[in-house]
């Protein structure tokens, strides 16, 4: 990519992901550019945040963050989450989520969240959000987002949604309203200032690592994860 935008390479790869198998091994070898040294403060267990935080990063570079703006994001999963959190860190005005599963509305309005609903019907914002984002993947929250955003507001597609699935929308609305609709795939030098974030306390490390399991019981940690019952779930050796 000689734009340097490498994770648009038509030929993408990741450690661990696609092709590149071995993550889950006891070492992997990787290339001195790619690692990146954990502050001595910091505790190990917290440095499995940096690699999702620096895909939030990468986000909300997306967008043309002002000051005072109001948020409506999909999802108070992991990833959810971390962008709520930059985005109050950012000087998010209103931060708004909406979330199906109620047990998770405890920890998003302690981490970010002025207000949270399992529907955005709930949260009455007849003029929409300045930037809605869907950290879902999932269509009927992405149609539904779209309809919120407020004139000449952003619909930031952050969520990962199949890559056969297609949305509906309305082509008036965004010509008239002069709405940006963005997408963010993965990371784009943005894990040096995720880390630094980490570092910088503007994420709350200990609350997003509900789940930790030893080696042996990875079973248990798939089946924790498959249940939605947590947020990041580690397995440790």
């Amino acid at each position: 990519m000689s734009a340097g935008r490498f994770n648009l390479c038509e030929n993408w790869n990741a450690i661990g992901v696609g092709s590149a198998n071995g993550a889950s091994a006891e070492f992997v070898a990787v290339p001195a550019a790619n690692s990146f040294r954990l502050p001595a403060d910091m505790p190990r267990h917290w440095g499995a945040l940096v690699e999702p935080l620096s895909c939030a990063v990468h986000g909300l570079d997306q967008v043309d963050l002002k000051v005072a703006d109001n948020y409506l994001i999909y999802g108070a999963g992991t990833m959810g989450l971390l962008l709520a959190q930059l985005a109050k860190d950012s000087g998010a005005s209103q931060l708004d989520m909406v979330e199906r599963n109620p047990k998770r509305h405890a920890l998003a309005k302690k981490l970010a969240a002025d207000r949270i609903a399992v529907s955005a019907d709930e949260l009455d914002r007849p003029q929409g959000w300045d930037v809605v984002i869907d950290a879902t993947g999932v269509v009927p929250a992405i149609e539904d987002g779209l309809k919120r955003v407020a004139r000449g507001g952003t619909f930031l597609m952050f969520g990962v949604a199949s890559a056969d699935a297609t949305a509906t929308f309305s082509p008036f609305k965004v010509y008239n309203d002069e709405i940006k609709i963005i997408g963010s795939m993965a990371v784009l030098h943005s894990f040096e200032r995720a880390l630094t974030l980490l570092a910088k306390g503007v994420i709350d490390s200990e609350a997003m690592i509900t789940n930790r399991f030893k080696l042996d019981e990875y079973s248990s940690a798939i089946d924790t994860f498959l249940a939605g019952t947590g947020l990041k779930v580690q397995v440790a050796p």
